[in-house]
C-alpha cells in the first residue's frame, strides 16, 4: 500500500514539494489540499503578473542577506538548493527564463501563467492527484499519522507537509499541534503618505534616494516611486521588510527623511550656488539641475522652498538656496498608514524557526510534519526571495519525503 504524502495549501512551495517529491518516489501518493477551486493565485499576481521567479545572487552567504526574518536558518539549506538550480528546474521543464537589468529573474514569456502551466502539467506527469475546493477544517495527530479533516472527507497521512502561507485558520492548527506561532505583521507595504509636494505627480521616480524613518535606526537606499498615495518603489518597500515588527509597533504613524540625491547637503548646496553664478538670468523652474530630478518634481521642491515659480537664480538667496538643498536632501514626510504592494502580500511571522530543523524544513516535535515557505516566520525583500525560500524549502521537504 502506497504511504500518502499530504500537502495543505497549494502555494507555490507546496506544488514544488509535491511535484518533486512525487517524482523521486512514484510509490507516494502525493495530494495537494487547495482550499479554493483557483489554484496558484498568488503566483499569478506576483511580479505584476509577471511572476519574479527568483533573484540572480549565486551565493549562499549573500542571498541570505535579503531575509530580515530567516537569514541564519537558510544559510544551510541555500546550500543545498540555490537560485541556479531553481532556473535549471525550470529550463528543463521547458520554461526559459531571463536575468534583467536589476537582477530579477522572470520567465521569458513575461507571464506568471507559463509558471502555473508548468506546475499543473508538471504535478499531472508525476501522479500528483490536485484536490480544488477542499478547505482543511482540523489537521490531528493520530500516532505516527495525521488526520486531516476537509469539508468532504478525512485523510490520513504519513508524511503532512503545511504550505499554506499567511493563513490565521491554518496557523490555529499548527498551535494546537503545540508549535509556536510568531504574530504575523505586514512586511513589504508602502508608505500612505498626504503631502502637496507629491500631490498630482504619481507615476514619477528617482533611481538612487535614501530613506530613513526618525527616532529609529531604519534606514534603506534604493529607488523611490511616487504613487497616489504616497511613497513606494524598492527603498521604501526595503524598509518596510527590515522594519516590519517596529513599524506596526508604531502603529504605521511615524516621520521619515528622504535624501532624493544621497548626496550631501553640502554638495547639493554648493552645487545650487554654482548653478546660480552661472545660469543668473534663467527662470528656476524651466529645467531641474539634477539630472536623477523631473523637471516636475524639481518645480515641487523649488515651490516649498518659498521661491516662487517667476524667479530667476540671479534673484535667489542664500536663506533660500539652503531651503532647496535641504528639501532635496532632507524632506520630512509625515506617514499615516500603509498600502498592499500590488496585490501581492508578505507578512512577518509564522511558525517559530526554533522548532524546525531546517536540514529537513521538519518539525522538532513531530516527525513527518514538514512545513514550508511563509507559513514559517521567514521572509524577504521584494526581488523574487520570497519565491526562491519556496522552492528550497520544497525541495528540501520532498527530498525528505522522497528519499
Amino acid at each position: 500500500m502506497k504511504k500518502k504524502f499530504i500537502i495543505v495549501g497549494g502555494g507555490a512551495a507546496g506544488y514544488f514539494a509535491a511535484i518533486n517529491a512525487a517524482e523521486l518516489n512514484p510509490d507516494l501518493e502525493v495530494i495537494i489540499l487547495e482550499g479554493s477551486n483557483k489554484v496558484l493565485q498568488k503566483v499569478k499576481v506576483s511580479g505584476g503578473g509577471r511572476c519574479n521567479v527568483t533573484h540572480a545572487c549565486f551565493t549562499p552567504n549573500e542571498l541570505v542577506e535579503f531575509y530580515p526574518r530567516g537569514e541564519k536558518e537558510l544559510r544551510g539549506p541555500f546550500h543545498q538548493f540555490m537560485t541556479g538550480d531553481t532556473m535549471e528546474w525550470f529550463e528543463n521543464r521547458g520554461v526559459p527564463l531571463k536575468i534583467e537589468d536589476d537582477n530579477r529573474i522572470f520567465p521569458e514569456s513575461n507571464s506568471s501563467q507559463t509558471i502555473i502551466d508548468c506546475f499543473l502539467e508538471s504535478a499531472k506527469n508525476a501522479g500528483v492527484t490536485l484536490k480544488t475546493s477542499s478547505r482543511v477544517d482540523a489537521i490531528e495527530k493520530n500516532g505516527e499519522k495525521f488526520t486531516i479533516k476537509t469539508n468532504s472527507e478525512e485523510i490520513i497521512a504519513d508524511y503532512l507537509l503545511i504550505a499554506s502561507g499567511s493563513n490565521a485558520k491554518v496557523w490555529n492548527m499548527i498551535e494546537n499541534l503545540g508549535h509556536s506561532i510568531i504574530q504575523p505583521v505586514p512586511s513589504l507595504f508602502t508608505f500612505n503618505i498626504e503631502d502637496s509636494r507629491l500631490k498630482d505627480i504619481p507615476g514619477i521616480s528617482v533611481p538612487k534616494a535614501s530613506v530613513k524613518v526618525l527616532n529609529s535606526k531604519l534606514a534603506e537606499e534604493g529607488p523611490l516611486l511616487i504613487t497616489h498615495w504616497g511613497l513606494s518603489g524598492p527603498g521604501i518597500l526595503k524598509l518596510s521588510a527590515w522594519g516590519a515588527l517596529e513599524l506596526f509597533e508604531k502603529d504605521y504613524n511615524f516621520e521619515i527623511e528622504v535624501n532624493w540625491l544621497s548626496k550631501k547637503q553640502e554638495t547639493v548646496l554648493a552645487f545650487l550656488k554654482k548653478e546660480r553664478e552661472q545660469n543668473s538670468k534663467k527662470q528656476i523652474v524651466l529645467r531641474s539641475v539634477f539630472e536623477d530630478v523631473s523637471k516636475r518634481l524639481w518645480e515641487k521642491f523649488v515651490v516649498a522652498s518659498g521661491i516662487s515659480e517667476t524667479s530667476q537664480w540671479a534673484q535667489l538667496t542664500n536663506v533660500q538656496l539652503e531651503d532647496l538643498a535641504k528639501q532635496l536632501t532632507q524632506s520630512i514626510f509625515k506617514v499615516s498608514g500603509k498600502s498592499t504592494f500590488k496585490d501581492e502580500f508578505v507578512t512577518a511571522g509564522g511558525v517559530d524557526l526554533r522548532e524546525i530543523n531546517f536540514k529537513r524544513f521538519e518539525s522538532k516535535l513531530h516527525p513527518n510534519l514538514f512545513f514550508a515557505g511563509e507559513v514559517l516566520n521567514i521572509d524577504a525583500v521584494t526581488g523574487g526571495f520570497n519565491f526562491q525560500n519556496a522552492w528550497t524549502s520544497g525541495w528540501i521537504v520532498a527530498n525528505s519525503v522522497g528519499n
